[in-house]
């Protein structure tokens, strides 16, 4: 067993050189780089103040293109631009974005948390209402109530989160006919100043559409593979000599089947981390949230590559650890699995 986890915990290492090889190559070759939208930028400002488009042109001289290109590493070939990379990565040092002009550290760990408290939400009511549901629909097989509820969730499983919330802005966002909620955002300007009860509400209204958005997508999953599970754990064996035991039939689901049928659940728990703190970049985008996943989303627009390859970083060793967390789990919760 142990050696099976340090095999996996080796691999995570040329799995993790491989996916940011891959990126770092395509960010090297793709045209519109960090210079290109710098010049823009340049050119932008220079028309709004001069008036004209040919008043705002801008042009650099050899020199100061040969600098930019020394001090994006555009100037080497793209292996060992991405050693350097690599280097300054195992100091960690993410590098500095070009939008920001601060360290691509301090750039995401300041909207971390923030798609952390959306995804961490979305995730926790998902498991705690689809756990409880599939049961239901497994011990009411075949019923109107289990019919119903499979076309209500097969229904919101087929609507992308980002379409759905889009929905929801148009009708209960601000100034919507049912004005419920704004318009998205974290919080209300002004948040700091608010009393606490007026910090609580605030927070709540801002909450309600982002994290239904978040969690749609995975209702109809968890519910199908709990109830699936229950009924086929109500068809073996230990069960049925429950019953003939004379034990109620709320004791027998809830002490013997339910366990068992919570081990696939228990272990997607280590999949998910990766997609609780990434963020979404739609859903994100939908609602002007400034978490982490809509800073990806500007980064990979404003082809600003060190927060995109900071962004990668982080979100690569999620999901890689969450893989070797879901084998851990799947041992805890079921004795009988040894992995070799």
């Amino acid at each position: 067993m142990a050696a099976y986890f340090a095999r996996r915990f080796l691999l995570l290492i040329p799995t993790f050189l491989g996916i940011t090889f891959l990126v770092f190559t395509i960010t090297q070759f793709v045209p519109g780089g960090p210079i290109e939208q710098m010049i823009l930028s340049m050119q932008s400002a220079g028309s709004e103040a001069g008036g004209g488009v040919q008043q705002g042109a801008v042009e650099l001289s050899p020199e100061a293109l040969a600098a930019l290109n020394e001090h994006f590493n555009l100037d080497k070939p793209f292996y060992q631009a991405y050693g350097i990379w690599l280097w300054d990565l195992v100091q960690f040092d993410l590098g500095e974005s070009f939008k920001y002009n601060t360290p691509v550290s301090e750039v995401i760990s300041d909207r971390f948390p923030i798609s952390v408290y959306f995804g961490l939400i979305g995730f926790l009511l998902a498991y705690m209402v689809c756990i409880p549901l599939g049961v239901l629909k497994a011990v009411k097989h075949g019923s109107k109530f289990d019919i119903f509820s499979s076309f209500v969730v097969f229904v919101g499983y087929s609507i992308p989160g980002f379409a759905l919330g889009a929905v929801m802005l148009v009708l209960f966002g601000g100034g919507s006919f049912w004005d419920v909620v704004p318009l998205g955002g974290f919080r209300s300007p002004g948040w700091d100043d608010f009393s606490l009860w007026h910090k609580i509400t605030d927070q709540l209204h801002h909450t309600i559409l982002p994290v239904i958005a978040y969690s749609v997508g995975s209702f109809a999953t968890l519910t199908v593979l709990m109830k699936n599970s229950l009924m086929e754990n109500l068809g073996q064996d230990y069960v049925r000599t429950a019953f003939a035991k004379g034990l109620p039939e709320r004791a027998v689901i809830v002490r013997h089947a339910l366990r068992n049928s919570l081990i696939p659940i228990c272990t997607g728990l280590g999949h998910a981390i990766g997609l609780v703190m990434a963020g979404s970049y739609l859903i994100e985008k939908v609602f002007n949230i400034n978490g982490i996943g809509y800073l990806g989303y500007t980064s990979i627009v404003d082809r600003d590559y060190a927060v995109v390859m900071g962004i990668l970083v982080i979100n690569t060793l999620l999901v890689l650890i969450g893989n070797i967390l879901s084998d851990v789990l799947y041992v805890i919760v079921d004795p009988r699995i040894r992995f070799s």
